[in-house]
């Protein structure tokens, strides 16, 4: 560390030349959160439903995973999600509107055993999926 009565220049230009290899400082000055994020800032996005389908668990879970095809109403890109709730896909039709969220990975990536999904659905036609799923609210029709 620099010692001495300028040493204060010395010290300022080395604490900006290595702000750059802080991550969070680098996603943030360059915005790269809103450029390559599918739902930018936002924590929820409502989107509609193209196509269900079903994966794989990754090691050691077995098992099939049901998921939604999402188009997002704000920009139109295309993301899968994952829909929690067992026999929760019953009720999601084809160009249902859902609500989905992130599911908290680090750094807004795939959790557990789930792979390559980013998202799940938390609601559907604008009801609670958990509430539809229990019985206590019917999904609307569109």
């Amino acid at each position: 560390m620099a010692k001495g009565e300028f040493a204060a220049l010395k010290l300022v230009k080395k604490r900006h030349r290595e702000r750059m290899l802080k991550k969070w400082w680098k996603r943030k000055f360059f915005k790269l959160k809103q450029k390559y994020d599918p739902m930018g800032t936002v924590p929820m996005a409502r989107a509609l439903v193209l196509q269900k389908f079903s994966l794989q668990q990754k090691q050691p879970h077995s098992g099939q995973i049901k998921c939604v095809r999402v188009q997002l109403t704000k920009n139109g890109k295309v993301v899968g999600a994952y829909v929690p709730y067992d026999g929760a896909i019953g009720f999601i039709e084809e160009h249902d509107e859902v609500l989905i969220q992130g599911m908290g990975g680090s750094q807004r990536g795939q959790m557990g055993s789930i792979p390559g999904l980013k998202y799940r659905v938390i609601a559907v036609n604008g009801v609670d999926l958990y509430e539809i799923v229990k019985g206590r609210k019917e999904k609307p029709k569109r």
